[in-house]
């Protein structure tokens, strides 16, 4: 912990020195954070400073979305709490550990190679990639810790994006995630670097990065027994609590790696014409007016996923068959896939009649996977006998898929903005696939406030992943036959500026929906989910006083294919003021959601099955934080889980899988301004 303190205490110091060296503030103080649990509200005792440009890309041919830097000091410390990744997170319990967001307005459909899901909370993503433009080079450094020697913690960030000259940029950013966790055989070990630019040309564009991770979780099959925690005294002799390290776990000697990447370049050639303004007598201004333009991207993202497990005893004992190995597990599975989309567009603004863009594009995919083989002569050992249609599944497969599709957008105006995107199969696995999704929205003034409003909808059928069909591992296999799922969703939001308020209400049609069942195997519902949600986000304030609400109700159809918590609500109350030059956030927040049949987590797949044995939740989880910030630096001191031992016992997140117990962390973030 000292050496700890001593590296935090080396990292304030710098963003010391360079605070009191500089007083131009690129970023600005006013920016808001990403993450679903951000709670997006202007406070008018808070410094507005100009930001410098940010953005991501909008699939599948690359227009700007505007997006933020994130400097805002408000709310900073909760990145260091595993479970408030949303209002309801069902996680192993962990910093970078397994999870499932069960806010299901924020879940994302299920990936191709489903085992990055579980991760994705700590995993870059083409959505979320931003890109800079700055007026003098930005280095973002972060470094939070917390815990003891037994269960520390520690993650190190940084980002940095600097412009060649006005219309070239570099960036990279690095994220290094090492942390023991709480309970015994919990460790992740997590580095994720990567490197972006971009070129804002006249009449070329273009926009690509390169993002690597290599993740390591160790497993532990859960607790053995909740008892541990619910009550101790019936399973240790009286003795009325435990430390969590000495809880004994299911497996000991296991874990799960997750190495991949993702290259993406797209390049944008435009064709258009000069424009001459007459500025005065000897000077003339050109622009050059693009009015369509040429789209290539590419696409190529790989993964590898390895499950390890060397101890026989509790293989056998934790898992219900052993096919392949009853000696050693190592379960090995791969995915590439190379996308090329190519796309002409007729662009936006050309002319003051052309209020829309407008494009068409075709991209071919080709996907390969790679399972677990068979090596050892199987007679000689005693084993699960082989399902019937094992030797039907291939060790290695390779599909191609052609789609086309159509984009439709208006980035630009006050009244109206929209984005509307169709894509068509047409060639194998794809053929029949269906993708329709768009937003609409519009912003205007009434009484005396902003009044913004969106509505959005998405309409796909689209064939599963190969391996949700065929399937290979020591300790599961499968072969099936699924359909193609189908969904429809609309939903529309409405925001008040000024009172604070935020409305989200959308209703979800699943139509044969592919989950894990209590087998953890995968299964097809053959009718129809019908899920509605509504989320209210609130902020109230008088003074230095805050209060911020994020309300969400959501009831499903049909509980026993989806289950998800009927009701979550995350409370934030707060002082925000300021002493001198340094602003401060000071007040305790919580997250609770009501109870409901959570997943259960196999760590072979790294998937989250349904069960109907056992309920989680109507359990307050609370954290005392003080957020700071001194110019370009940004630190907090907090205690998670204050109210362990207050509030009851049941503290657990799924089955075997508590939240971690209480505990002290600290954090910092120094804008380095070259």
């Amino acid at each position: 912990m000292f050496r700890k303190l001593i590296v935090t205490a080396t990292i304030l110091f710098a963003g010391a020195a360079v605070t009191f060296a500089q007083s131009n503030d690129i970023n600005g103080e006013g920016q808001e954070p990403s993450g679903p649990k951000s709670l997006r509200h202007n406070h008018p005792k808070m410094p507005k400073v100009a930001p410098s440009e940010a953005w991501t890309v909008l699939p599948p041919l690359g227009l700007h979305e505007p997006s933020t830097i994130d400097t805002l000091f408000q709310n900073y410390s909760r990145q260091a709490i595993p479970s408030e990744v949303s209002d309801a997170y069902c996680t192993t319990g962990n910093l970078g550990g397994a999870g499932e967001n069960m806010i299901w307005l924020e879940r994302k459909p299920r990936s191709e190679f489903f085992f990055r899901d579980a991760l994705r909370a700590w995993m870059p993503a083409l959505e979320d990639m931003r890109f800079y433009n700055t007026r003098i080079p930005m280095t973002l450094l972060s470094y939070n810790t917390g815990g003891g020697k037994e269960n520390s913690q520690d993650r190190l960030k940084g980002i940095f994006s600097g412009n060649i000259n006005r219309k070239a940029q570099v960036g990279a950013i690095f994220d290094y995630l090492y942390s023991k966790g709480s309970y015994q055989n919990q460790n992740t070990n997590h580095l994720t670097w990567g490197l972006n630019g971009s070129y804002m040309g006249d009449r070329f564009e273009f926009q690509g990065f390169y993002n690597h991770y290599n993740m390591l979780n160790k497993e532990n099959g859960g607790i053995t027994n909740d008892d541990y925690i619910l009550d101790p005294e019936k399973v240790q002799a009286g003795m009325t609590s435990i430390d969590a390290k000495s809880i004994p776990v299911n497996l000991n000697n296991a874990h799960s790696r997750l190495v991949g990447g993702e290259l993406y370049l797209n390049s944008r050639y435009k064709v258009g014409y000069w424009h001459e303004e007459q500025v005065n007598d000897t000077t003339v201004k050109r622009t050059y007016i693009p009015v369509s333009s040429f789209i290539w991207t590419l696409n190529y993202r790989h993964s590898r996923h390895v499950f390890s497990d060397k101890t026989p005893t509790e293989t056998a004992k934790f898992f219900e068959n052993t096919y392949l190995n009853p000696n050693n597990t190592y379960d090995k599975t791969t995915y590439r896939t190379l996308q090329n989309t190519f796309g002409i567009s007729m662009l936006e603004g050309f002319h003051k009649y052309a209020k829309f863009g407008l494009a068409a594009y075709v991209t071919h995919e080709i996907r390969k996977y790679g399972q677990t083989a068979d090596t050892l002569d199987l007679s000689q050992y005693e084993m699960s006998p082989l399902p019937d249609n094992y030797g039907r599944i291939e060790p290695r497969l390779t599909q191609n898929l052609l789609y086309v599709g159509g984009q439709f957008t208006k980035q630009k105006g006050r009244l109206l903005t929209y984005e509307a995107n169709a894509r068509f199969g047409l060639v194998g696995p794809a053929a029949g696939d269906v993708l329709l999704e768009g937003n609409i929205g519009t912003r205007f003034p009434l009484l005396g406030d902003t009044v913004s409003l969106r509505a959005y909808g998405r309409f796909n059928n689209e064939h599963p992943s190969p391996l949700l069909n065929q399937y290979v591992s020591n300790h599961f296999i499968w072969y099936n036959d699924f359909g193609k799922e189908r969904t429809y969703k609309v939903g529309g939001v409405l925001h008040l500026d000024r009172v604070g308020t935020t409305v989200n209400v959308g209703v979800e049609n699943v139509q044969n929906h592919i989950y894990f069942g209590e087998q953890f195997l995968p299964v097809q519902h053959s009718g129809s989910v019908q899920i509605f949600s509504a989320r209210l986000h609130q902020h109230l304030g008088y003074r230095a006083l805050n209060w911020d609400n994020s309300l969400t109700y959501q009831a499903s159809s049909n509980a026993s294919v989806i289950d998800i918590p009927k009701f979550a609500v995350y409370s934030n109350l707060y002082l925000l003021f300021r002493l001198a030059t340094l602003h401060v956030q000071f007040g305790i927040d919580c997250d609770y959601y009501t109870e409901y049949y959570s997943p259960l987590y196999q760590p072979a797949t790294m998937t989250f099955a349904n069960q109907r044995r056992t309920k989680v939740g109507n359990y307050p989880f609370m954290n005392l934080y003080a957020n700071m910030k001194l110019s370009k630096v940004r630190f907090y001191v907090q205690m998670a889980h204050i109210n362990q031992g207050m509030t009851g016992k049941n503290y657990f997140a799924m089955p075997g899988y508590p939240l971690n117990p209480r505990r002290f962390l600290i954090g910092l973030s120094v804008d380095f301004a070259n």
